[in-house]
Parts: C-alpha cells; structure tokens; sequence
C-alpha cells in the first residue's frame, strides 16, 4: 500500500500544469510526518515541541536568525486537523478561479510570496506590538500555517474577478470581493487581541494578493520575477551539460537539386514496375530503396 501511495505522489508531481493540488499535497504531507514524528517524540518522552520549533516562524529576531528556513517553512505547517482543512478547503475553492484565468504558476508564486509577506509583516509588527505594550503578546509564540498564503490567493481572485459570483450553502450569491473582504474582517480584524500573530499575516497576505494583481493589469507580473529567481537559485545547484552542435557544410543548390531529381526519377521507375508487374516483381534493393524514400522526411 506503501508504494502506490508513494506513486501517486510522484504521479502528481510528474504531471504538468497541477501546482494547486502539488500545494494541497505539499501541506498535508508534512501534517502528516510532523505529527508522527511528534508521536514518536511523545513515546520517547521527548520534547514533542521540537518539529514546531523547527519549522515555525519565530518573532524573537535572535532565534530568526539560526532559524533562516523558516519564513518559508512555516506556511506549510498546521497545529490541527481543522487548521489545515479549511486552510487547503479556501486554497483550493479561490486557487481554481486563479488558475483558470492566470494559470497554475500564478496561483504557485501567490501562495509563496503572499506567505512571505505575511511572514514579513508579522515579524516587526509582532516586535512592536510587544515594546509598546508589553505582556499582550507573547514574543516567542512562534507563527505557523498557511493562511497568510490562502489569503493572498483569495485576495487575487476577488481583485481579478471582483464581481465573480459563488453560491453558498445558506446563504446564497456572494460576490467575490465580498466574500474576501468577509474572510479577511471575520479571521484577522474582529477580536484583534486573539491569535494576533496569525491575523497580521493574514493581512501581510492580503496586502500582496490585491498589490499582485493591480501590477498585473499594469503589466508588471511579479510571478514572473519570482519564477526568475527560482530559475537563477536552482541553476547553481543543477550544471546544465555543454551542448555540442556539429556543424555540416551544405550542398550546393545545384548539386542538391540534381540529386533530388535522379531520386524522384529512380522512384517513378520502381513505381511504373510495381503498376506494371506489382511489387513482387521488385528487388530487394529496390524495395529496401523505396522504403528508405517513403521513411525519409
């Protein structure tokens, strides 16, 4: 059971144009792994903290800086089953809409920099909340999960398509700008004193998804440059191989036209005898020539 599980994975990732479901599949399985490294840890005795602290982004500047990775990392981390999924539940309902219109690379690079600035701006407002009032947040509450980055791609859609209309259940027709602006008050601005962390991020997300799409109607794709840098960053870690062109001195016009003709002559030939006596009258070279002619491009 292990391997097809193992294969399917490789199946979505080998297939092209599948980057939303590749994210989906990215954050459920580290869910998965953390948590039964967490388990192991916790039957061990151990501290079961550890993965958390590892890949979660810390607002302490000192633990950022041994902990470099974690602006990325902690976007594909979740605390809990609910977490995640209403967590990839918006990612995939609003990514589809994304996709459909500006492609899967689209919907990639606004989860991963919407991501990072909600990273960013969670660090020094985090700080700064802390130095003007100390003792309302706790500045080694480290932040986790990926709604900064399904934010940015809800504020994509609703900035692309803000009058795109969704059903929903109870409720009815919901214009997209409405239902973004709806998601952002219910989980970042209401009860601002309560998983201060997260809503900051969720704003830094937003932030980016609206800013991303304005430049792209300006045309200024910053998905493009994003894909840029990856490109650049992999390039040092995979040599392209020195590609070698032989170089062949064409015929001459003339030459090359006499020996068409003598070609097309010698198959007319071997076509009046297949017509004539059919083609097992033909030679073995000749039919091995007749085969190398209808072959050749």
């Amino acid at each position: 059971m292990a391997n097809f599980i193992f294969e399917d994975l490789k199946n979505t990732f080998r297939q092209k144009n599948n980057g939303l479901v590749q994210l989906i599949v990215v954050n459920v399985v580290v869910f998965v792994l953390v948590n039964i490294f967490i388990a192991i840890l916790l039957m061990a005795k151990a501290n079961a903290f550890l993965p958390i602290d590892l890949l979660a982004l810390p607002a302490n500047f000192s633990k950022l800086l041994v902990r470099f990775w974690t602006p990325f990392t902690y976007m594909f981390l979740h605390e809990g089953f609910f977490h995640i999924l209403f967590n990839m539940i918006w990612l995939y309902w609003l990514g589809k809409i994304q996709k459909e219109y500006l492609g899967d690379r689209s919907v990639i690079s606004t989860y991963i920099l919407g991501g990072l600035a909600g990273g960013l701006l969670f660090i020094p407002l985090y700080n700064l909340f802390h130095l003007i009032a100390p003792g309302t947040v706790n500045i080694n509450a480290p932040l986790l999960g990926a709604s900064a980055g399904v934010m940015a791609v809800v504020f994509a859609s609703a900035t692309l398509l803000p009058n795109f209309t969704i059903r929903l259940f109870l409720i009815g027709n919901v214009r997209l700008k409405y239902l973004a602006l709806g998601a952002l008050v219910l989980t970042s601005i209401i009860d601002f004193s309560s998983n201060t962390g997260g809503k900051i991020a969720h704003l830094g997300g937003a932030i980016y998804g609206y800013l991303y799409i304005k430049n792209l109607q300006k045309g200024n794709d910053w998905s493009k440059i994003f894909y840029g840098l990856l490109d650049n960053i992999t390039g040092y870690f995979y040599k392209k191989k020195k590609m070698r062109v032989a170089y062949k001195r064409p015929k001459s016009d003339t030459k090359h036209n006499a020996d068409m003709a003598r070609r097309q002559e010698k198959i007319d030939t071997i076509l009046d005898k297949i017509s004539k006596s059919g083609y097992e009258s033909l030679t073995k070279e000749e039919k091995d020539f007749l085969f190398r002619a209808s072959n050749k491009k």
